[in-house]
């Protein structure tokens, strides 16, 4: 029996990363907090790593013991291994062998890396990269930040030498699959309330925070959460009162407003007692769903008089949502070839089939 071909594409899919234990929380955070193009901590970027050692240990014990109650750990990095292994599995069960992908997983602030992943790729004898990012609404303190990144490594010399050819999708807010994905894991839940409280329900939409002065410079981030939340309430098509808040703000900046906890506090004072909570910007369960939208939330809509809290399910490997970013790379595949060469060219009908293929994959 001869041996399949190796692949001719990896997917690079870029996610935030957290610590996997309770010992790993400080490393985490010193990595995150020495990102100056995020978080310009005092006295410019010679002293970045000093503050962000401080802080970092200065944060570490609060921070450990939210993770411990959610288990002693984040569940990210697992969880994006599962979305890795099933797009996968999804991309080469619609196409012959030769047009194999593999899925790698870089994350920003924990390992594997950006680093890790260009030599797995490398060893693999692979060099045509896609990068996905698992940030479906850009910022620069998201995807941006994880391009810049994996664009440094690449830059390196060794690195130039290997003579990757690197393209990206980075952004999808819009993108009917993915709106589709959301909005059916939100209709599961919407119906889960009894009909009775339903009528008076509120759905609560709640997008991470970024600080205003990132929109100001001219973010797409909040542009792109409203795509979103327009395309999933025209899916639902509910009458009920909507609301747009933002969670897990932080420092003594100005941060995009309403707080999604004072918005619960302000429900209650309306006499709301029901609340369906929509997770945007996360496509995995990881500290902010886990811990801040169901415990501290849940407390606050407990303590404002709210009887009927409920949070939507995060994406994470769901078959929806698998088949979505499956679209997004045949679809991106097929679009870089007609355009990068004569013999690339060629190739373009094969992708409009790929993706033809992948909508009728279960």
């Amino acid at each position: 029996m001869s041996e399949s071909p190796a692949p001719t594409t990896a997917v690079v899919l870029f996610n935030l990363g957290g610590p996997g234990d309770l010992s790993s929380v400080e490393p985490f955070l010193i990595q995150l907090f020495s990102d100056r193009e995020i978080i310009e901590l005092p006295f410019g970027a010679a002293f970045q790593p000093v503050f962000a050692r401080v802080l970092a240990k200065i944060r570490g014990p609060a921070v450990r013991r939210n993770y411990a109650r959610i288990g002693g750990g984040s569940p990210q990095l697992r969880i994006t291994l599962e979305q890795a292994a099933a797009l996968e599995d999804h991309l080469n069960a619609a196409i012959p062998h030769e047009s194999a992908y593999r899925v790698f997983v870089a994350m920003r602030y924990s390992r594997p890396s950006s680093e890790d992943v260009l030599d797995a790729i490398a060893a693999a004898g692979i060099r045509r990269i896609v990068t996905l990012t698992l940030f479906p609404h850009y910022s620069k303190a998201t995807t941006g930040s994880s391009r810049r990144e994996f664009d440094r490594t690449l830059a390196c010399p060794s690195r130039r030498a290997q003579n990757f050819h690197v393209t990206h999708i980075e952004r999808y807010a819009d993108d009917p699959r993915y709106l589709d994905a959301m909005s059916d894991l939100v209709r599961r839940a919407w119906q889960e309330i009894p009909p009775a409280r339903r009528k008076d329900a509120v759905l609560l939409f709640s997008a991470h925070g970024l600080p205003q002065k990132f929109i100001d410079a001219g973010d797409l981030y909040v542009t792109d959460i409203e795509k979103t939340r327009r395309g999933i309430l025209d899916r639902l098509n509910v009458p009920n009162r909507q609301l747009l808040a933002y969670q897990s703000r932080t420092g003594p900046v100005k941060w995009l407003a309403p707080g999604t906890d004072e918005t619960l506090r302000e429900l209650g004072r309306d006499g709301v007692k029901e609340v369906l909570v929509v997770p945007l910007s996360f496509v995995s369960d990881h500290i902010e769903t886990l811990y801040e939208v169901d415990l501290l939330f849940a407390d606050v809509a407990r303590n404002a008089g709210i009887t009927g809290y409920r949070r939507v399910d995060a994406l994470n490997a769901s078959p929806a949502f698998v088949r979505a970013l499956a679209g997004l790379v045949a679809e991106h595949v097929g679009a870089a070839c007609s355009q990068t060469c004569d013999s690339c060219r060629s190739h373009a009908p094969a992708a409009a089939h790929h993706v033809a293929l992948l909508e009728t994959t279960p």
